[in-house]
């Protein structure tokens, strides 16, 4: 049998010569735009030359195929650099180079996966990396695939706590699959970095978070390609390599000077920095297949069969959706992430359930959502829990990942004034708001188990950022397990044609809701109770009906600050009718302290008695009239 030819690796002097190219076409692209990094670009160009022509594994016609290598530079304002090692690959042509940065064009200012090769948006510093610690996960523990996860990073964003947070994660992990490529080229937007080309402490940080770290010239192609075979050969834990380059490096005028960062340099500057790069090529590097395989973890088609409650038996939501999760895990692309609260958000239950595809993130937010952003990357379906405040610590993740037009679902326990005696440090009052802002989210607070578990299932195939916030206390079921809830409606509770006021809750407001609308029928004053369980999208056109048929005045009540959060949603979706409804709105005002939860809605008069006082002064108007 003939051995299986093995494919010639292009020599260094050739490497050497494309990385001389791609300094000369990022320097083009960007004089072009009249915007850009190309100094940021120059000083990481050898790296990448010899990683695409000599360990790079990846098919550009095929980016969808499983064994594909992924590249992720964390330093995405190194886009002249990306781009311009597409074209040396042969993925663009130097026409399409030549529109970056410009309307319309693909190749915008900072990497999107607009770019069939890009797998996340970066440009955001510090998050390149924790994604690819998730896809690195997906790879050791999922697919079970030998690609590796290949990130560069500058040595700007090593002063960002989520580049930490990644390592530390990375080693816990074992993740040897994934490559931390630092381009340590000492200048920043301002000028020096923290630790400039003090390589050392960069290394003694490195170690010291479980890693391998690699010291190199990261101009000396020999050391370059060392390190890429060490780092292949490295077995239980991941490596650094830490590269010491020069920012702006082939052109003497502008190499290792401040000023330059962000800079495109202007059109004599350029033509005399291309000149002594040695002048424009037209080179291409092989980058080497693929290797060979299929997932361990096939998608097959499985029946989900949802918990089911009993009218009235009192459930928390967040218990609901641990029931809703286990359930979904008969997919057997449904993964879990927790931040080390599980037993609370009862992400646990899937821990017990299916252990390895649970991903335990500890305390580190910011590196939990990026886990996911890496997993969805790799065609899983994560879901990922903490307790809604400290979904603030990963904010800008989140907004990124919706850059990124990522699949991901978010689960915040233990929000608002309701979980009582923990405090404010515990009660996420903003996080209606914030969710709603992220660009095309969805944001649903359901009021009981049923209604919950529903929702949870909906948002395994809900595309973008699906968040659902949940209760720490139990409340009574209120729906039979038949009903259904789609995204985007709502549900009318109590409802007659003497319906004078019209009250809008969610989530612990409609039970303290259901309470004031009892307490007014045995005043004689019917009342409309709406479950906005989908805050976006909203109900627009139950709302509107509720508002003609009620007297033109809503009450939304809200375990939430006033500002964004089910209140405004309601405002917003009715602002453009004809004739837009009054809207009384009950709210958290000020900072809570700690008390019983019956205690924390009275003070902050959104409980049963102050919807009650409301309602009667809605009548009282109605009347009026």
């Amino acid at each position: 049998m003939a051995a299986t030819p093995v494919a010639t690796l292009p020599d260094l002097e050739t490497l050497h010569e494309a990385a001389q190219q791609i300094r000369v076409d990022g320097i083009r692209a960007s004089t072009r735009a009249g915007s850009g990094h190309p100094t940021s670009s120059m000083s990481a160009a050898d790296l990448m030359a010899v990683l695409a022509g000599r360990h790079l594994r990846y098919d550009f016609a095929h980016p969808e195929l499983a064994t594909n290598d992924h590249l992720i530079f964390s330093k995405g304002h190194a886009s002249p650099l990306l781009y311009a090692l597409y074209k040396a690959c042969g993925a663009i042509a130097d026409e399409e180079l030549m529109t970056y940065r410009t309307f319309g064009s693909r190749l915008q200012g900072h990497p999107t996966p607009v770019i069939p090769w890009v797998d996340v948006a970066t440009g955001s510093l510090g998050q390149g990396l924790p994604i690819g610690v998730g896809v690195a996960l997906a790879g050791r523990y999922l697919d079970r695939l030998p690609y590796r996860v290949w990130v560069l990073c500058g040595d700007s964003e090593l002063a960002e706590g989520s580049i930490w947070e990644a390592l530390d994660k990375a080693a816990h992990y074992s993740l040897d699959n994934l490559t931390v490529i630092a381009d340590i080229n000492r200048l920043g937007q301002r000028g020096e970095t923290e630790f400039g080309w003090d390589l050392e402490t960069y290394r003694r940080r490195a170690e010291a978070f479980g890693c391998r770290a690699l010291v190199i010239d990261g101009h000396n192609l020999e050391e370059i390609d060392g390190a890429y075979v060490d780092a292949q050969e490295t077995v239980g834990r991941p490596t650094v390599i830490l590269a010491r380059t020069v920012k702006g490096k082939g052109f003497s005028e502008i190499e290792n000077r401040e000023g330059w960062h962000g800079v495109a340099l202007p059109p004599d500057m350029a033509a005399r920095a291309i000149e002594e790069l040695g002048g424009e090529r037209d080179l291409r590097i092989d980058v080497r297949p693929p290797r060979s395989g299929t997932p361990a973890i096939k998608r097959t088609a499985a029946a989900i069969s949802l918990p089911a409650y009993t009218r009235g038996e009192k459930v928390a939501t967040r218990r609901a959706y641990g029931d809703a999760l286990v359930a979904l895990g008969a997919r057997p692309e449904v993964v879990a992430l927790d931040g080390e609260v599980s037993n609370s958000t009862h992400a646990d239950a899937f821990k017990k359930a299916f252990p390895e595809r649970f991903f335990e993130m500890y305390i580190a937010e910011q590196q939990l959502v990026a886990a996911a952003v890496g997993l969805q990357v790799r065609g899983y379906v994560p879901f990922a829990s903490t307790f809604a405040a400290f979904f603030s610590r990963a904010y800008d993740f989140v907004r990124m990942a919706a850059i990124s037009r990522a699949n991901l679902r978010l689960s915040g326990s233990h929000a608002g004034s309701e979980i009582g005696a923990d405090g404010p440090s515990q009660m996420a009052l903003e996080d209606l708001a914030a969710m709603r802002a992220v660009e095309g989210s969805t944001v649903l607070y359901p009021s009981d188990a049923v209604s919950c578990a529903k929702l949870v299932a909906q948002m395994a195939d809900r595309p973008g950022i699906a968040y659902i916030r949940t209760t720490r206390n139990a409340y009574p079921v209120l729906y039979d397990n038949a009903d259904e809830f789609p995204i985007g409606g709502a549900r009318v509770v109590r409802r007659s044609d003497a319906d004078r006021v019209a009250i809008v809750a969610a989530g612990v407001t409609l039970h303290q809701a259901l309470e004031a609308a009892d307490t007014l029928a045995a005043e004689g004053i019917a009342c409309r109770v709406i479950d906005c369980y989908s805050v976006k999208p909203i109900a627009a056109q139950v709302l509107a009906e509720a508002a003609r048929d009620c007297g033109g005045t809503l009450i939304v009540v809200e375990d939430h600050y006033p500002e964004g959060g089910l209140g405004a949603a309601v405002m917003e979706a009715l602002a453009g009718s004809e004739h837009p409804p009054r809207v009384l709105h009950l709210a958290v005002h000020g900072v809570p302290g700690s008390g019983s939860t019956a205690d924390l809605l009275r003070a902050e008069e959104i409980d049963a008695e102050a919807i009650a006082r409301a309602a009667r002064r809605a009548a009282a108007t109605s009347e009026g009239r």
